[in-house]
């Protein structure tokens, strides 16, 4: 069972959608007991970021998360999702972000024909051999909607990036913690199959 997590930031149906069409058993909730029992867990999300840290400790969602993260049970951050599991944001200087990954999340800066927010397909550079990944050619188009991008402290947990006005880390990988600033749900076949590759995922 992967564990959806439910938190009012949205984007919950489509993942669904997507792993129910791979075959894989999944419910969208904010139970605790539900959470931490599952197989895997996946945090989607669209918004503000200082608005979805609210609603997490709101429903006590960031010690549920912390736990899951500490029992190291596969977790994949998806788009704001991503963005949660780092120290904060620009979006909303001093609301601190889950700590769980280390790095900043800035806003993407203005540039001549840039649009902000970036929103359509951009191709992956593959990076570090990511578990994401395997069976993934270089240089996949994947499907992106955000105005701010994260750069890793390190580069060595970034497994893919891509470029739009600047580098941008677009998926990480740090033990059992997954995360891509992309959508692979609503990114076509490539999209499916890097779903595919996190739910066959294993326990460290």
């Amino acid at each position: 069972m992967i564990a959806i997590i439910d938190y009012d930031a949205g984007n919950l149906k489509s993942v669904e959608k997507a792993l129910k069409f791979l075959g894989e058993e999944s419910c969208i909730t904010r139970d605790h007991r539900e959470i931490l029992s599952a197989d895997k867990v996946i945090l989607p999300g669209v918004g503000a970021f200082g608005e979805a840290m609210e609603h997490l400790k709101r429903f006590e969602l960031d010690k549920v998360i912390h736990e899951a993260a500490d029992r190291q049970t596969p977790f994949l951050g998806i788009c704001l999702g991503l963005q949660l599991l780092f120290e904060g944001s620009e979006e909303n200087s001093g609301v601190e972000g889950l700590n769980i990954l280390k790095g900043k999340i800035l806003k993407i800066p203005d540039a001549p024909g840039l649009k902000i927010p970036h929103i359509g397909w951009n191709s992956l550079h593959l990076q570090n051999q990511g578990r994401l990944f395997q069976g993934i050619p270089a240089g996949t188009f994947v499907y992106f909607v955000h105005s701010f991008y994260l750069k890793a402290e390190t580069e060595d947990i970034v497994k893919a990036s891509t470029e739009y006005g600047v580098n941008i880390h677009a998926s990480v990988e740090q033990g059992n913690v997954f995360a891509c600033q992309f959508h692979p749900e609503k990114s076509s076949s490539m999209g499916l199959k890097i779903l595919q590759n996190f739910a066959k995922i294993e326990e460290v």
